[in-house]
């Protein structure tokens, strides 16, 4: 098989481009040989579902979202926890605006759908760092061991004055 690939290889490509073009069609060939050859006998310890076919279905998946609403200031715009690449993220949308006027705001993932209007204890949420702007898009990682279905709002929270400033209960 391999001598009549070459020599089928060899009929359509010129010299000059020969090795170059000769190592992209065998990376597809071995590619499309071994996508069916896991397709046609997966073992158990395999997936049978392709990774290209898992960052589809990963990207079909619908997203988690939320609209902002105000707490103690007016707060606007959508959050969203996404997957890339089998990471993810908390996503906020380029309509997000919130006061510019609190001290040391930060973003964090509640366990309620509705956050305290201030903490007395601090085992609800995940703090996903400070808030980047406080208008505009903006993407914060969620740490791999965090299960984001234990989370129901998103808050904007002012840690030196103890304030949560708004929030999104996600859907």
């Amino acid at each position: 098989m391999r001598a009549n690939l070459h020599s089928n290889i060899s009929a359509i490509m010129p010299r000059s481009g020969m090795q170059l073009g000769m190592l992209s069609i065998l990376a597809s060939l071995l590619s499309v040989t071994v996508a069916t050859t896991s397709f046609a006998n997966p073992s158990p310890e395999v997936s049978p579902v392709h990774p290209i076919a898992e960052s589809i279905m990963a990207q079909s998946q619908p997203a988690i979202t939320g609209t902002f609403v105000a707490a103690e200031a007016p707060t606007t715009g959508t959050a969203r926890i996404v997957t890339e690449s089998g990471h993810r993220y908390l996503e906020i949308d380029s309509a997000f605006r919130t006061t510019d006027q609190a001290p040391d705001l930060h973003v964090l993932l509640e366990a309620a759908a509705t956050p305290p209007s201030s903490y007395s204890t601090f085992g609800s949420y995940v703090n996903l760092g400070k808030l980047q702007n406080v208008s505009g898009a903006q993407r914060y990682p969620i740490p791999d061991a965090i299960d984001v279905t234990q989370f129901k709002s998103v808050a904007i929270w002012c840690r030196m004055a103890n304030a949560t400033i708004g929030y999104a209960t996600l859907r």
